[in-house]
């Protein structure tokens, strides 16, 4: 018997129970109920550095620096999927999000540097990107999906998609859409199905 999947949500905004978290959690409550392992991550909330660029990582892949990063390396590496949601800031993800996204380096160097492995995967890794903007511009997502692609790549995870809606800005305005939240739950489970059958 497999073990369950294991679904790591990073919530990438400092605004709690704003429209990125309302979808994460309905992509996590499809999630678990399609029999996945659910573990939670508020960025806002960690206390770290952003990278410094002191190239500490570079012999051993392990970053140098002391602090809540230490904590979410090991769930980073143990998620089969991990889900990071964060509204678009300047066209781009929010500066928390950002500075996780830098302090991954060490596994990019892991990877491209070592040529070690993350982990030995029992199965195919995936990553999803959640995010909301307040404008209804047409490349409005494009210079956060390179950022995070590339955040999947160095944790070797394959992307599985993402989910986008413009136009949305006020706390909570996402719940007025017609077909948002019941989109991100039925994500969710289709998500951890598509990985429990890999």
């Amino acid at each position: 018997m497999k073990d369950k999947v294991r679904v790591l949500g990073l919530f990438g905004s400092p605004r709690r129970g704003g429209n990125t978290d309302l979808l994460l959690e309905e992509m996590l409550k499809g999630a678990e109920e399609a029999g996945a392992q659910i573990e939670r991550t508020r960025i806002s909330g960690l206390e770290f550095s952003p990278c410094i660029e002191c190239h500490g990582c570079d012999e051993t892949g392990e970053c140098v620096l002391d602090d809540d990063m230490e904590m979410v390396y090991p769930k980073l590496l143990k998620a089969d999927c991990v889900i990071l949601a964060s509204p678009i800031f300047f066209y781009g993800v929010t500066a928390w999000t950002k500075a996780l996204i830098d302090r991954v380096q060490s596994l990019w160097v892991r990877k491209y540097r070592l040529k070690l492995p993350p982990q030995e995967p029992k199965r195919r890794r995936k990553g999803f990107f959640v995010s909301v903007g307040a404008t209804k511009g047409t490349r409005l997502f494009d210079g956060a999906m390179l950022t995070v692609k590339y955040f999947f790549d160095a944790l070797g995870l394959d992307s599985a998609g993402q989910l986008f809606f413009t136009g949305v800005e006020a706390k909570g305005a996402i719940r007025n859409h017609p077909t948002a939240l019941r989109e991100a739950f039925e994500t969710g489970k289709a998500l951890v199905r598509e990985l429990s059958e890999a």
